[in-house]
């Protein structure tokens, strides 16, 4: 069990894990920008680290300065919280040669289900549908061009590392294509480090329902769902959808997300050594939402709400 937690994040995400580490009697570390030197999470860290300018790149992505504050305070554990690092699967290999937890899944997941397009492959293999779209990163604005022509407009151009609604591009007609290429890439470089971008079609008038997996290292896996439509990047309205998913189809819906997480070994190895027990003692209806109380089920368990609230919603 580790006693001291580097948050590899800022704001409202890094204080929801400092509250979590303080409930279960971890110290926590925060890493900061010059920009956020007086933040909130900076402050009620139990140390804090600043590891760069105010550009992400050069800071909350800068993994060599993350990787010596956790060596400089002994962190022996890292959480990158959601955005940022989290789906970095390089992050997670040097976190292991440094001797470091990396909270959150293996390096082998996260390259599987944090690539857009390797997801995409994976869920292929797993024998799931998937949206008509590139399985590659489009190389120029050429093949991007030839492609959308394929598929039919209109298209969604997308981030290959991408999350929370970044470096993402309706395009309605080629000339939408042509405006948004760079513009894309370059977002998508800044929020992310990684400039790739891939096509998919765009679905209009689609009813949204998210999936959040979480599977153990012993191959028990929790598929939760939510229904809404996007508003911004984050924030959800929450018309009935959900009503009109049969028992059926939501039984469908979680084979299909169960056999996805078992096709990419989507498991998390360090919500054990915390000292909570395996998932199969816990059902869906016992995950508590970000941003709303925690309410005690009738059946007690033995995780804090506060681990699953900080757990992100993507």
């Amino acid at each position: 069990m580790f006693k001291k937690v580097l948050i590899a994040n800022r704001g409202e995400i890094a204080l929801r894990i400092i509250r979590a580490c303080r409930e279960n009697g971890l110290e926590s570390v925060a890493v900061h920008s010059t920009a956020d030197t007086d933040a909130l999470h900076v402050k009620f860290a139990d140390q804090a680290v600043c590891i760069g300018p105010p550009p992400s790149k050069q800071s909350y992505l800068n993994v060599p300065m993350i990787i010596s504050a956790a060596e400089v305070t002994g962190a022996d554990a890292i959480h990158p919280g959601w955005g940022f690092l989290a789906e970095n699967h390089f992050f997670a290999e040097i976190c292991a040669g440094y001797h470091v937890a990396f909270i959150g899944p293996s390096p082998e997941a996260i390259e599987r289900l944090g690539n857009k397009t390797h997801a995409r492959q994976t869920m292929r293999q797993a024998g799931l549908p998937v949206l008509p779209g590139s399985t590659e990163p489009v190389r120029s604005l050429d093949d991007a061009r030839d492609l959308a022509l394929e598929l039919g407009y209109p298209v969604m151009l997308k981030a290959v590392a991408g999350g929370g609604g970044r470096g993402i591009r309706l395009l309605r007609s080629e000339q939408d294509l042509v405006a948004a290429y760079t513009v894309a890439q370059a977002e998508a470089e800044s929020a992310f480090n990684n400039a790739a971008i891939y096509l998919e079609k765009c679905i209009e008038n689609a009813r949204h329902v998210e999936v959040q997996i979480i599977g153990d290292r012993h191959g028990n896996v929790v598929v939760r769902a939510r229904a809404g439509g996007r508003t911004d990047a984050h924030r959800f309205i929450r018309p009935p959808h959900m009503q009109r998913v049969t028992v059926r189809l939501r039984m469908h819906r979680h084979r299909a997300n169960t056999k996805l997480a078992a096709g990419a070994d989507h498991t998390h190895r360090h919500f054990s050594p915390i000292g909570h027990q395996d998932l199969r003692e816990h059902s869906t209806h016992h995950l508590g939402r970000l941003g709303q109380p925690y309410r005690a089920h009738p059946h007690p368990i033995t995780m804090p709400p506060s681990i699953w609230s900080t757990w992100p919603v993507m």
